[in-house]
């Protein structure tokens, strides 16, 4: 268990949960930070990222808090702090604009403001299961460890089965792969596979 958490990780938990804690006394925050879509009249640029630290109740913000204690260092000491903090803002601004593009042109939705870190928290799922792909994980209700490839993998497909069909509405799928593809894309940046490459190659 990630007991001693790197800098970057602690400091994403206590800013997410003291923007939680926030909300609960000044419920006026969420209409300014929240992503509202656009053409709603109230989306403002920074909301792409300042929806990441606001959640929609206690559930939402336990389980996203609880994937970031669990997979967030182990990527922070593999990336370091700095790439690590790219990383978590690359993911989260990647689930932002998708999130924002199918709302507008898809769904066509100007109502409904997205809240959470799910997308950055799925960018660490998607980095953990490129990274350390043999890892067994255990995932209630399989009853039996896999590997992370399969489980990110399956959970992926999933995500993009609910987005596109309308199945489990009130999530935001199509952010949580937004930050799944924002991942893919800088890691393999990150490890020299386009065209554009990097001072150095960071990844194996």
């Amino acid at each position: 268990m990630p007991y001693d958490l790197p800098p970057v990780t602690r400091n994403l938990l206590i800013a997410n949960v003291a923007v939680f804690l926030l909300q609960m006394v000044m419920p006026s925050l969420e209409p300014l930070f929240a992503l509202w879509p656009l053409g709603s009249g109230y989306f403002e640029p920074w909301q792409i990222v300042t929806n990441g630290f606001m959640h929609g109740g206690w559930t939402h913000i336990l389980f996203n808090m609880f994937a970031l204690y669990m997979f967030g260092g182990q990527i922070e000491r593999l990336f370091g702090a700095r790439n690590f903090t790219i990383y978590y803002f690359v993911c989260l601004i990647t689930a932002s604009v998708l999130q924002l593009v199918v709302l507008r042109y898809f769904l066509m939705d100007f109502e409904t403001p997205t809240v959470g870190a799910s997308g950055a928290i799925f960018g660490l799922l998607l980095a953990f299961g490129m990274m350390y792909p043999r890892e067994k994980l255990i995932v209630f209700p399989i009853p039996m460890a896999i590997p992370a490839w399969l489980f990110v993998t399956g959970y992926a497909l999933l995500e993009l089965t609910s987005g596109v069909t309308g199945w489990m509405p009130g999530i935001a799928h199509f952010a949580h792969l937004g930050g799944m593809l924002g991942g893919f894309v800088l890691i393999q940046y990150w490890r020299g596979k386009f065209p554009i490459k990097p001072q150095r190659r960071l990844l194996r």
